[in-house]
């Protein structure tokens, strides 16, 4: 998926000379924070058909992947090789730990640290460690067991990831000094371009994206969905925030225009849930009431 939000960063930059600098964050509207879109969701939407959620689910899941294999490509430096094999060797011992019938948990815990580690002093970005061993571990039934162990690890790790690893890192990676903030921030050439990128461009390209899919390449939406009905769950992609503010503290080397493009993030998220909680909340009840009229 091409994201308009992409172009919109690449387009206006290109436009005007003075705004050369947001060239560097056009990346930025890539990612999709799956917690608080679903979050938008459970909140305004709850009488939603599944079919809704499970689209926001699959296309936030492959932006996250996306803006994370731009971080490896674009946002990482290669500055030692060797250390790939120590990735590679944790990744092997990871694969034959997680498969065993009695799984070693503190053994397991160090390989994935040691794989952090590495992965830091290779020169690429340490999140791909985590989608490394997420990769490797088992997504189908071994050893007899009823549960699939990928879904049943990611159950167990979901609270500490939501409850604290997701509040420490937003708290550190927005590095918003509210004190500081004055009205000309708000019409910084970075912040806007990254509100219009992620408000107006990541809904249209997906719009587009989707539409292109059903009338040009003949594929199906959920049944008794149209495109349009798509539209407010498209909004919602455009809360970008974790995965957006780590590219963000990545793609500008100096501190204040690192920091304007932070805030940008923070402000384009806050306006995509707004509007896409308004836009869900009309869609349920446009829905509840089609339903109504059908039961009697």
């Amino acid at each position: 998926e091409l994201h308009a939000g992409q172009e919109i960063m690449r387009l206006t930059s290109g436009a005007l000379p003075s705004l050369d600098m947001v060239r560097d964050g056009w990346a930025i509207p890539t990612a999709t924070d799956i917690a608080f879109s679903l979050a938008v969701l459970a909140l305004f939407a709850k009488t939603l058909p599944h079919a809704l959620r499970a689209f926001l689910m699959t296309l936030a899941t492959v932006d996250d992947l996306l803006g994370i294999a731009l971080i490896a490509v674009f946002f990482s430096s290669l500055n030692a090789w060797y250390w790939f094999a120590g990735v590679i060797a944790c990744g092997l011992v990871w694969t034959t730990l997680v498969r065993l019938k009695r799984v070693p948990w503190p053994l397991v815990a160090i390989v994935g640290i040691m794989a952090w580690i590495m992965m830091y002093e290779a020169g690429v970005h340490p999140t791909l460690a985590g989608v490394m061993v997420g990769l490797l571990t088992p997504a189908h039934l071994v050893h007899g067991e009823k549960t699939l162990r990928a879904e049943r690890y990611r159950e167990k790790i979901q609270p500490v990831s939501a409850l604290l690893a997701l509040p420490i890192f937003a708290l550190f990676a927005t590095g918003v000094h509210f004190e500081t903030l004055t009205w000309e921030l708000f019409f910084s050439p970075i912040l806007i371009a990254i509100t219009i990128a992620l408000v107006v461009g990541k809904p249209v390209g997906i719009m587009a994206t989707a539409w292109i899919s059903k009338r040009v390449l003949g594929l199906k939406v959920p049944d008794g969905l149209r495109v349009v009905d798509l539209m407010p769950t498209a909004c919602a992609c455009g809360i970008g925030f974790t995965v957006s503010l780590l590219i963000a503290s990545l793609a500008y080397s100096d501190a204040d225009l690192s920091a304007e493009a932070r805030f940008g993030v923070l402000v384009a998220s806050i306006i995509a849930a707004g509007v896409s909680g308004f836009l869900l909340s009309m869609q349920a009840k446009h829905m509840e009431e089609e339903l109504d009229e059908v039961e009697d």
